[in-house]
């Protein structure tokens, strides 16, 4: 009878990965993202358990998208009072706010669960070149 490999907790290994969003499909990166979030890469992958490993992605204001969403993308929020309903185009969200943009693709391929918010801590998004993790030594990540 064979039996369930599940890992312990000392068998995960947890690296850190960088990965430059300059000239990418929003899409297809934010679906690498959340792959190497989940720990789907790895050989000792478990659903359910964290797995996964850590993203830095910089360069997130120079996402690329397809055909018209630009101007037909919307991200909505509301302000819990009557008609308090506020739609931003993603060529805005570009400008004021663009690591939202990538955080909020990948956020809907992650489960809408108490794991899934577990994960998206471990994303970092930061709009220039720059960021705060080099004491980590992140490893650069190229996508097809």
């Amino acid at each position: 009878m064979e039996k369930t490999y599940v890992p312990k907790a000392g068998e995960i290994t947890q690296e850190w990965y960088l990965v430059d969003a300059n000239d990418q499909t929003l899409g297809r990166l934010a679906t690498e993202i959340a792959r190497i979030l989940l720990g789907k890469h790895k050989p000792n992958f478990t659903p359910g358990m964290d797995t996964g490993d850590f993203v830095v992605v910089v360069n997130c204001e120079r996402i690329r998208v397809t055909g018209n969403k630009m101007e037909e993308k919307f991200y909505y929020r509301h302000s819990m009072y009557p008609g308090g309903l506020t739609a931003t185009s993603l060529r805005d969200q570009l400008k004021k706010h663009p690591d939202r943009v990538i955080r909020a693709a990948v956020w809907g391929m992650l489960p809408h669960n108490k794991f899934g918010r577990k994960i998206i801590k471990k994303l970092k998004v930061y709009a220039g070149p720059d960021h705060p993790h080099s004491a980590q030594q992140p490893k650069p990540l190229k996508f097809n």
